[in-house]
C-alpha cells in the first residue's frame, strides 16, 4: 500500500494568527510538525497542504514539498481532498495530521498506519483520560467505541453519564477517552466524505466526524499511549514548551 502524509497549514487563525509560521526555539510550528511527520516510517511521502504563499515559500525554503489550494475549504479533511487529487501517484491512503502539533511522535502516526489493511475505511486514535478535569472540557474530545474497535460516538461532552456517581469520581468507576487529532482515509473514502452534506449531530457538536458516522461509516479506533498536544493559542505554546522540557 501507499500511503500519503498530509498537513493542512493554512494561515488564518483567530486565536492565534499566522501560528504555522510561529516560532517555538529556532523553527517554525510548520517545520516542527514537517521533520516529526517526515520520521514516521510507514508514510511514503509527506507535503503541506497550505493556502497562502507565505507558508509555501517557508516550507520550500527548509526543504519541504508543499502545495497550494483553495482558501475556501471549511476543514483539514477538505484541504486534504484537494492535496490527494493534485498527486502524480496514485495512493492507497491519506493520513492527515494536524498542522498545529509540532511535538506529535512520530510513532503515533505509525501506530494509525497499523490500522489500515485495504478493508479499513477511516480510523483515528485515542488515548485514556487520566486527569479529571479534561473530562468536562468541551475542547477535549470524548470518543465511546465498541467492541470491535469501532467508534460509536465523540463527543464534547464527557459521554457515557455515570448516574449515581459524583462527578469527581468518575474516572475511578469507568476509563474514559479523549480523541487524538490524527486521521487516517481510504483515499476513495476521502473523496466520498468530502462530498457529504453537513449533519445535523455536526452541527450540533462541530465535529466532523460526527458526518462520517451519521452517514454510516465506520471508523477504527486504534489506542495510543502518546498524548496529543495541539496549540490553538500563545498560551497553549507556552505550556506545551514547559511540558517538552523546552522553557
Amino acid at each position: 500500500m501507499k500511503i500519503l502524509g498530509i498537513i493542512p497549514a493554512r494561515l488564518a487563525s483567530t486565536r492565534f494568527p499566522a501560528k504555522a509560521l510561529a516560532d517555538i526555539k529556532g523553527k517554525s510550528m510548520v517545520q516542527r510538525v514537517y521533520e516529526q511527520t517526515s520520521a514516521a516510517k510507514k508514510l511514503d511521502k509527506v507535503v503541506v497542504a497550505t493556502d497562502h504563499e507565505d507558508i509555501r515559500k517557508h516550507v520550500e525554503s527548509f526543504g519541504g514539498e508543499v502545495v497550494m489550494t483553495s482558501e475556501a475549504h471549511p476543514s483539514g479533511t477538505d484541504r486534504c481532498r484537494e492535496a490527494l487529487d493534485q498527486q502524480d501517484t496514485d495512493y492507497d491512503y491519506v493520513v492527515n495530521i494536524q498542522g498545529d502539533e509540532p511535538f506529535i511522535a512520530p510513532e503515533t502516526i505509525d501506530e494509525l498506519v497499523a490500522l489500515l489493511d485495504g478493508k479499513t475505511q477511516l480510523a483515528t486514535l485515542v488515548n485514556q483520560v487520566k486527569e479529571a478535569p479534561l473530562l468536562f472540557n468541551p475542547t477535549i474530545m470524548k470518543v465511546m467505541f465498541n467492541k470491535n474497535m469501532e467508534a460509536i460516538y465523540f463527543s464534547r461532552e464527557c459521554v457515557p453519564y455515570l448516574r449515581g456517581v459524583d462527578k469527581s469520581e468518575w474516572l475511578q468507576h469507568h476509563t474514559y477517552y479523549k480523541h487524538v487529532c490524527i486521521y487516517a482515509y481510504r483515499a476513495d473514502i476521502l473523496r466520498e466524505v468530502t462530498e457529504l452534506q453537513v449533519s445535523s449531530l455536526e452541527k450540533a457538536e462541530s465535529l466532523e466526524q460526527l458526518r462520517w458516522l451519521e452517514n454510516g461509516y465506520p471508523i477504527k479506533i486504534g489506542i495510543t499511549e502518546h498524548e496529543s498536544i495541539s496549540i490553538d493559542t500563545p498560551e497553549d505554546l507556552e505550556r506545551a514548551l514547559d511540558i517538552m522540557g523546552l522553557n
